[in-house]
C-alpha cells in the first residue's frame, strides 16, 4: 500500500491534469445525458454522473492542496512526460504560482459543480464530461513548462467553454456564443502565429529554455522576435478582457447559465497567469534587448481596463452584466498590479486575483439566486416583488459587495492596500493611486444601487416561492463567498505565500536548472542543442 501511495503521489503534477480527462471519458462512456434527466434511464444515468464527478473534483482538490504543499518548501517539481528531457520532451513545471491556481480551479469548481447538481446539469446533454474537460485545459495551462502546449491546453478549455456557454440552449446565447467562437478562433490564430515567430528566433518553446535564449537575441532577429512576443501580448489581453479586447466579456458572461459563468471567472486568469508568465518572466528585466518590451503599454492598458470596467458596472441594467462588468475592472486591477514589474507589485497582484476570482464566481451565483425570487424582473434592475430570502441574499449581497469594493478587513481591503503600497516608488504611483481608489468607490456605488433596487424598491406583494431557494443552490454560494472571509483570517499566510511565489518567478536561474539541469541554464544558444540524458528527476 506504501508503495503504491508514494507512486500515486510522484506523478500528481500529471494527475492534475489526467484526472478531469479520464472522468470526463468515463461520463461519456456512462452517457451522461441530462437532457433525458426527465425519463427514468436519463435520470438514474444523470444521478450517477454526479456522484462520479463530485467524487473525482474533491479528488482534484486534494491533488492541488498538496501540489501547493509541496510548492510552499520553495522547491520546483519538474515532471518530465515520458521521461524525456526539456526541451525536448514535454515538462510539467509545478511552482509556487501554478500550484496555487490548480487550488483555486479546484475551490471554484467544487461549489459551483456542487451549485450546478441542483438542475442545471439537466438543461442539456454532457455537461459534466464538458466541465470536466474544461478542468483539465485550466490546470494544464497552468502547470505547463512549454508555449505550445499552453496553446494545446487553451484550446481545449476554448473548446469546453464554447460548448458550455450554449448549455441550455436558448437565442441569446446562440447569437453570443457565436460572436464568442469566432472572435476565440482569430485569436487562436494569432496565437500560432506568435508562436512560430518565437520559435523561429529561438529554436524552442519551453519556458525555461526561452528565458535563457531570448537574452541573447539581437539586431533584426530580435525584431521579429518581439513582433511575436506582441502578438501573443494581444492573444493574452484578449483571454483576459484586456482593454480594448474586453467589450466580448460582459455580453459572454452575461448569457451563460450562471455556474458556467462562476466557472469562467478562472478563465479569465489563464490570461493573466500567461501574460505574466510570458512576458513578466521570459521577457523581463533579463530579457537583453527585448527586456520590459511590454511595460510601456501594459500599465496604462490595466488602467483603462479598470476604469471602464466600473463604468459598465454603472450602466448595467442587469445584475449578471454588473457582476460581468465588474469582472473586467478586477482584471484590470490585477493588471495594474503586473504592469507594475515588481516582486512586491506581484505578490500583491496574486492575492487579489484569488480573492477577486472568488467574489465574482460567488457573484455570479448569487445573482441568479436573486433573478429566481424577484419573478419576471429577474435579475432587471427595477422593481419587482421581493425575494422570498432578503436577509439571507441581502447579507450575502453585502458581503460580496465589500470584498469587490475593497472595504476592510475583507481580502479585497488587503490586496489593494498591497498594491498600493508597491506603487509607491513608480512613476505612475498617482495614476494607480487615483484608479485604484476610484474604481474602488465606484464599486461600491453601484453595487450599492443595485442591492437598493434588489431589496428595498419592491413592489407590495408577497414573495413567491421558487428553487431558487433550495439549500443546495445556496450552500454552494454561501461556500464560495465564506472563502473570501477566509481569506481575511488567513491574510498572513497567504500574502506570505504569493510574495514567495512572485520572488520565485523573477530567480530565472533557478527555474533553468531546475527544468534544464545544471548544463542546460548555461547553453550556448549560437549552436543547437544535442540529445543529452535528463539532468534531474522529478522529486520522488
Amino acid at each position: 500500500m506504501q508503495t503504491l501511495l508514494d507512486a500515486v503521489m510522484q506523478h500528481l503534477p500529471v494527475l492534475a491534469v489526467l484526472l478531469p480527462s479520464l472522468t470526463a471519458v468515463v461520463l461519456l462512456l456512462l452517457g451522461d445525458h441530462g437532457g433525458d434527466a426527465h425519463t427514468g434511464h436519463g435520470h438514474h444515468r444523470l444521478l450517477w454522473a454526479r456522484r462520479i464527478v463530485l467524487a473525482s473534483v474533491l479528488l482534484g482538490l486534494i491533488i492541488a492542496v498538496l501540489l501547493v504543499q509541496h510548492a510552499a518548501a520553495g522547491e520546483l517539481w519538474v515532471y518530465r512526460v515520458g521521461d524525456w528531457p526539456a526541451p525536448y520532451g514535454i515538462v510539467l513545471v509545478v511552482d509556487r504560482l501554478g500550484a496555487m491556481m490548480v487550488l483555486l480551479t479546484s475551490l471554484v469548481a467544487a461549489p459551483v459543480l456542487w451549485y450546478a447538481t441542483g438542475g442545471w446539469d439537466s438543461h442539456g446533454r454532457h455537461f459534466h464530461a464538458i466541465f470536466q474537460f474544461q478542468l483539465m485545459g485550466l490546470n494544464g495551462a497552468f502547470l505547463t513548462g512549454d508555449l505550445f502546449n499552453l496553446f494545446v491546453f487553451f484550446e481545449v478549455l476554448l473548446i469546453a467553454s464554447y460548448v458550455l456557454m450554449a448549455h441550455g440552449q436558448g437565442k441569446v446565447r446562440m447569437r453570443v456564443g457565436l460572436h464568442y467562437v469566432v472572435l476565440n478562433l482569430a485569436a487562436s490564430a494569432l496565437f500560432l502565429i506568435g508562436v512560430a515567430l518565437l520559435y523561429a528566433k529561438t529554436g524552442t518553446l519551453n519556458f525555461a529554455d526561452l528565458a535563457v535564449r531570448v537574452p541573447n537575441v539581437s539586431g533584426p532577429d530580435a525584431a521579429l522576435l518581439q513582433a511575436g512576443a506582441l502578438l501573443l501580448l494581444v492573444v493574452f489581453g484578449f483571454k483576459a478582457a484586456l482593454v480594448p479586447l474586453s467589450m466580448w466579456l460582459p455580453a459572454t458572461y452575461a448569457a451563460s447559465s450562471a455556474p458556467v459563468a462562476a466557472l469562467f471567472a478562472i478563465m479569465t486568469k489563464v490570461g493573466v497567469y500567461a501574460i505574466i508568465r510570458v512576458h513578466g518572466v521570459v521577457f523581463g528585466a533579463d530579457a537583453g534587448s527585448s527586456a520590459m518590451l511590454v511595460a510601456p503599454l501594459l500599465l496604462p492598458l490595466a488602467l483603462a481596463t479598470s476604469v471602464i470596467g466600473v463604468l459598465g458596472a454603472l450602466a448595467a441594467r442587469t445584475l449578471e452584466r454588473l457582476v460581468a462588468w465588474l469582472t473586467v475592472a478586477s482584471v484590470g486591477t490585477v493588471l495594474v498590479a503586473v504592469g507594475l514589474f515588481s516582486d512586491l507589485a506581484w505578490g500583491a497582484a496574486l492575492y487579489y486575483m484569488a480573492n477577486s476570482t472568488l467574489v465574482v464566481a460567488g457573484m455570479f451565483l448569487l445573482a441568479e439566486l436573486v433573478a429566481a425570487q424577484r419573478g419576471d424582473a429577474a435579475a432587471r434592475l427595477e422593481p419587482a416583488s421581493p425575494v422570498s430570502q432578503p436577509v439571507l441574499l441581502g447579507m450575502m449581497m453585502l458581503l460580496a459587495g465589500a470584498s469587490a469594493a475593497g472595504l476592510p478587513p475583507l481580502p479585497g481591503f488587503v490586496g489593494k492596500l498591497m498594491l498600493l503600497e508597491a506603487s509607491s516608488t513608480h512613476a505612475w504611483q498617482l495614476a494607480v493611486w487615483v484608479v485604484v481608489l476610484g474604481v474602488g468607490f465606484l464599486s461600491l456605488v453601484g453595487l450599492a444601487r443595485a442591492g437598493s433596487i434588489l431589496f428595498w424598491h419592491v413592489r407590495d406583494e408577497e414573495p413567491g416561492t421558487d428553487p431558487g431557494d433550495s439549500p443546495k443552490l445556496v450552500t454552494a454560494t454561501t461556500t464560495l463567498l465564506a472563502a473570501t472571509v477566509a481569506m481575511s483570517v488567513f491574510a498572513a499566510p497567504i500574502s506570505d505565500y504569493t510574495a514567495a511565489a512572485a520572488r520565485q518567478l523573477v530567480d530565472r536561474e533557478s527555474y533553468a536548472r531546475a527544468v534544464l539541469g545544471p548544463q542546460g541554464s548555461q547553453t550556448d544558444t549560437t549552436r543547437p542543442y544535442r540529445f543529452a540524458p535528463a539532468a534531474q528527476e522529478a522529486p520522488r
